[in-house]
């Protein structure tokens, strides 16, 4: 049995991401934890009666990301799970975007079971210079007795330049021996696009058995279908919101609809 099928209990597992609203300090912070936290908790009812496998909350609004986040939003991602403990009925994790060290402390102090971050490489883009440590990282990991944490790790991050001129067959290969990630994230230009069907496949081929391979955005209902045809599952966000727009609250219809084609897919 892989690891997928005993945490999530199937194959091709959905995992919900569940978008913090911008959070004290961030530059768009409207100034209630209150609002944030309510909000939170609607859109967590609504993924899981939607159907999802899994949840992966995430402060995603917390524009533009810090490449060092800052203690302020750790602090209010803990608040926020903590406000949601008890109401989790799926598997969930928690992401600090960018910030590999902060997500698997963020992990550590809210009992997470799994992560996702760019954790390799080094990239340019609006950010400036991303550049990770990834064996920190794991040292961390260990010092914090988080061996079970699974991490998803970004082959390629999301609107940015990768630093070498390697493929990313190369860079998956590599990844694998250095690092042994539990599993493989690849991503589109941003939020809501599509990594080409090209790139999924050519990463899934060199990934091989050693890890899944999960679609990290961009998917929908009339491509989730050929999506699974090659990845192993698929992180969902921007389609499961209100008319399919980022800015908007996590809609339970769009979220059961996308989830009845799925489990046809499935088979179940």
């Amino acid at each position: 049995m892989s690891w997928i099928r005993e945490m999530f209990k199937t194959e091709k597992a959905i995992i919900g991401l569940l978008h913090l609203t911008a959070l004290p300090g961030d530059p768009f912070y409207e100034g209630s934890m209150e609002k944030v936290i309510r909000q939170a908790r609607e859109d967590l009812d609504a993924l899981q009666e939607g159907g999802v496998d899994g949840v992966l909350l995430t402060n995603e609004f917390s524009l533009p990301y810090e490449k060092q986040v800052s203690k302020v939003t750790l602090g209010a991602m803990g608040r926020v799970v903590g406000a949601l403990e008890g109401r989790f009925r799926v598997p969930y994790g928690v992401e600090a975007i960018y910030d590999a060290d902060a997500t698997i402390e963020i992990c550590a102090a809210a009992d997470a079971s799994f992560s996702r971050c760019v954790f390799t490489g080094a990239y340019a883009g609006d950010l400036g210079l991303v550049d990770r440590d990834v064996a920190k990282t794991l040292r961390l990991r260990r010092a914090l007795g988080m061996q079970n944490l699974k991490l998803f790790y970004f082959v390629n991050s999301e609107g940015e330049v990768y630093l070498n001129d390697r493929s990313p067959e190369e860079v998956t290969k590599t990844m694998l021996f250095n690092c042994r990630p539990e599993a493989l994230v690849v991503a589109g230009g941003m939020a809501g696009s599509s990594p080409a069907d090209s790139l999924l496949a050519k990463v899934k081929e060199a990934a091989g058995d050693a890890a899944p391979v999960f679609c990290g955005t961009g998917c929908r209902p009339d491509n989730i279908g050929q999506i699974l045809r090659v990845a192993d599952g698929a992180f969902v966000g921007t389609t499961f919101k209100k008319d399919g727009k980022f800015t908007g609250a996590v809609d339970y219809e769009r979220v059961r609809a996308f989830m009845d084609k799925v489990c046809s897919i499935r088979g179940e």
